[in-house]
């Protein structure tokens, strides 16, 4: 049975929370002096943006500190058209932040500071607001799993919370390992499944999810396998710039390229696929349709600047499609 949103009215067509930063981006190495770019990133927001920009509701209920960084990150993501109405201001922490250098041609380093940061807080009862509010889709990250253990237990409850409302629950893997390890993430993301209705996860993030299985599945098609039996009614692999892969519970396998467009940022290309799945889920797409329009939205997010900046308009979507060097008068 394939993924499908719920149908009645709800408050927002998606729900997300997590860590949204002050984001500094230097063009060049650190070490030389680079000028420097500030902006906002984080992969929830990102994937708010990205369906706020489709013309989808999303609302983003994470925290930030009570400084300019925080008001930076509401500022920007109201700005976006995403609801903030239900996030969270946390005096006594300040707001995560990143540098992002391009070290050699779209070789990007990434640089945290997020310790004891405002998100690291996150704890369910910040969350019950926007649950209550309603939703069709609640959008969950292994990042947010990552940051501590009240932001765990948040998700976790969140999962419940949705998964006995109705809603579809989708849980993008997107694991990083400057958070926490392998066995880590498996332990606590494998327990999630039975509530989630659609995973997402690269091709090389499928093993952490494995190695917490009994018997420890080997390969793509053994984890998948199961992933669908622990309960997932979808799963999508990406595989970069050889495409996608969707595995749906009733035994069906679709798969699409990527589309080649010329490469300039990678960083964000994953929240943009993801995106513009969970949009085509909204607009009752196909399988096909909806690897399309999130295949389309990683190249967007490939071929431009920042985590999110370069991320279509419903009436963009077709740009891509012109020929390479194209002026649209």
């Amino acid at each position: 049975m394939s993924a499908t949103p719920e149908t009645r009215p709800a408050g927002v067509d998606v729900l997300t929370f997590g860590e949204t930063m002050l984001a500094v981006q230097v063009p060049e190495p650190l070490t030389i002096g680079a000028g420097a770019r500030t902006t906002i990133a984080g992969a929830e927001s990102n994937v708010a943006i990205g369906l706020a920009r489709l013309g989808h509701r999303a609302a983003w209920a994470g925290a930030v500190g009570d400084d300019e960084p925080g008001r930076l990150v509401l500022r920007t993501l109201r700005g976006e058209g995403v609801d903030t109405s239900h996030a969270g201001v946390r005096p006594e922490a300040p707001t995560g932040g990143l540098l992002r250098e391009r070290r050699v041609a779209d070789l990007v380093r990434v640089h945290y500071w997020r310790s004891h940061s405002a998100a690291s807080l996150l704890t369910p009862e910040d969350l019950a607001p926007a649950l209550a509010a309603g939703a069709r889709v609640l959008h969950l990250t292994g990042i947010t799993c990552a940051l501590g253990a009240g932001p765990l237990e948040a998700v976790r409850r969140a999962a419940v919370h949705a998964h006995t409302h109705g809603w579809t629950v989708a849980l993008d893997v997107n694991h990083r390992r400057r958070l926490w390890g392998d066995g880590d993430a498996g332990r606590a993301l494998v327990p999630l499944l039975e509530h989630v209705t659609l995973l997402i996860a690269s091709d090389d993030e499928l093993p952490v999810l494995a190695g917490a299985f009994p018997g420890r599945p080997q390969g793509e098609e053994a984890t998948v396998r199961a992933l669908l039996a622990a309960g997932v009614r979808e799963v999508v692999v990406k595989r970069g710039g050889e495409g996608a892969v969707l595995h749906g519970g009733d035994g069906s396998r679709h798969t699409l390229p990527a589309l080649q467009v010329p490469v300039r940022d990678t960083v964000g290309a994953g929240d943009a696929f993801c995106a513009g799945y969970l949009s085509g889920l909204l607009d009752g797409l196909s399988p096909a349709g909806r690897l399309e329009r999130a295949n389309t939205l990683g190249a967007f997010a490939v071929a431009s600047d920042g985590d999110w900046e370069g991320l279509p308009r419903r009436d963009e979507l077709a740009l891509l499609a012109a020929a390479p060097g194209s002026t649209i008068r």
